[in-house]
């Protein structure tokens, strides 16, 4: 059997709202509400962020590997928007990116607050070996 990730819930203030969101931005497929989530569909796999509306959460991190084109296209999106930028996790607001492991990446919030990365390259063990 293959066992893949088929959803994720996501706390969010407006449901609704934050799956526009996350349509508008990254592209994904959101066909409106389904029961009381509004799930949006990753449109290369099977797996689902389906938005819940809550009064209280705390924020979490979700990180998209993105290509270099879409690197653009998607970063291009977040700077229209005027949304702060950084260029790490603890840096979310510096209006820097990062090229770690070759790659390129950056750090913004949602509506919500939740902490999303894109980057282009897989993490390696090689990046971390100093901070064991």
């Amino acid at each position: 059997m293959t066992i893949e990730l088929n959803h994720t819930i996501v706390a969010s203030h407006d449901n609704a709202a934050s799956a526009r969101f996350y349509q508008e931005l990254f592209g994904f497929e959101y066909d409106g509400p389904l029961g009381h989530f509004a799930p949006v569909r990753i449109a290369n796999q099977s797996l689902t962020l389906d938005f819940d509306t809550r009064e209280h959460f705390s924020a979490q991190h979700y990180a998209f590997k993105v290509s270099e084109a879409e690197f653009d296209e998607i970063f291009g999106k977040v700077r229209e928007r005027g949304l702060a930028y950084g260029s790490g996790p603890m840096t979310p607001e510096d209006g820097e990116t990062n090229t770690w492991n070759g790659g390129r990446g950056v750090y913004f919030r949602d509506p919500n607050g939740h902490l999303l990365e894109l980057l282009t390259r897989d993490y390696t063990a090689e990046q971390f070996k100093d901070n064991r």
